[in-house]
């Protein structure tokens, strides 16, 4: 296994967590890859079940895969931390031990992004683009101006990115914000780097009750995080919109959050203003403000 100006080594990279019922699908979805040129780097984090047992039994089969154990649990974005840490590749792809890629996404994603070489990641799974064919490269300031003007573009999972390893680093990797991580990540690494957009039908993600996303469904201070987040990656110096369009995605932020406090504060606005005061760090006085639709 090695890097190569047309063949480039990629590390895939999957964290694992009592994942018994998923974690073999995942590995036969990575081995079954039309790409070749990768290290597979599992990282177990102390699971309780069977996970160990089913991925040794992988082990001994394909001399790309590696595995380690940690020796105490280190929780979610520290052990993705881990596993890019092992990692050779030129490109590090995230491939979650309950989730799946097709057998030609590594190599549409290595080929797509590989036509740019001032990518700093690739970013697939999105809807058909009406005006322009895939792939194509957005710079920090496009990037930023995609997501807040036209279309989403950092609410993406890692399962749908491949990412220069050099640009990871370059950045720190994942800062570890619950739930917001992601989230955060994009913007963060989007600030310094150009990225590279694909299209859909390149992984598989699975959605189950046992996912940390589920608590979404019933922690309403969570989609207030990505509100705040927003906020905090907009006034960040590095942020790349110019005044005029920054000044233009604060107004939206600050709006949505007004109106998901209003939304969710109906029948209980003081008592939801207060929790949400206790999650963002924000005072009461300018949780209220918010909600009044002043700045």
């Amino acid at each position: 296994m090695a890097n190569s100006d047309q063949n480039p080594l990629v590390s895939v990279l999957t964290t694992v967590y009592n994942r018994e019922k998923y974690i073999a699908a995942a590995i036969e979805s990575i081995l079954a890859s039309t790409y070749e040129n990768f290290e597979l780097i599992l990282v177990d984090d102390q699971s309780k079940d069977r996970s160990v047992e089913i991925i040794r039994e992988y082990e001994k089969m394909d001399q790309r895969i590696r595995f380690y154990i940690n020796e105490k649990n280190l929780g979610d974005y520290p052990n993705r931390m881990k596993a890019a840490s092992l990692a050779n590749g030129k490109y590090i792809k995230y491939v979650d031990a309950d989730d799946m890629i097709y057998p030609t996404g590594l190599q549409v994603m290595v080929s797509m992004t590989e036509k740019f070489p001032e990518a700093g990641y690739g970013l697939f799974s999105l809807p058909q683009d009406k005006n322009r064919i895939y792939p194509y490269l957005l710079t920090p300031e496009e990037a930023y101006k995609r997501h807040y003007f036209e279309k989403q573009l950092f609410h993406k999972a890692p399962l749908s990115a491949i990412i220069k390893k050099e640009a990871f680093d370059s950045i720190g990797g994942f800062s570890g914000k619950r739930f917001i991580g992601d989230f955060e990540f994009w913007h963060i690494i989007s600030r310094k780097h150009p990225v590279a957009l694909g299209p859909q039908g390149i992984v598989w993600y699975r959605e189950h009750e046992e996912q940390e996303m589920q608590i979404n469904r019933t922690d309403f201070t969570v989609p207030f995080k990505y509100l705040k987040c927003s906020e905090e990656m907009l006034l960040h110096p590095e942020c790349p919109l110019k005044n005029q369009d920054k000044e233009k995605a604060l107004k939206k932020v600050k709006w949505n959050q007004a109106r998901y406090i209003m939304g969710v504060g109906k029948n209980h606005s003081l008592k939801i203003a207060r929790q949400l005061q206790k999650e963002s760090g924000m005072s009461f006085n300018e949780i209220l403000r918010r909600v009044a639709g002043k700045n």
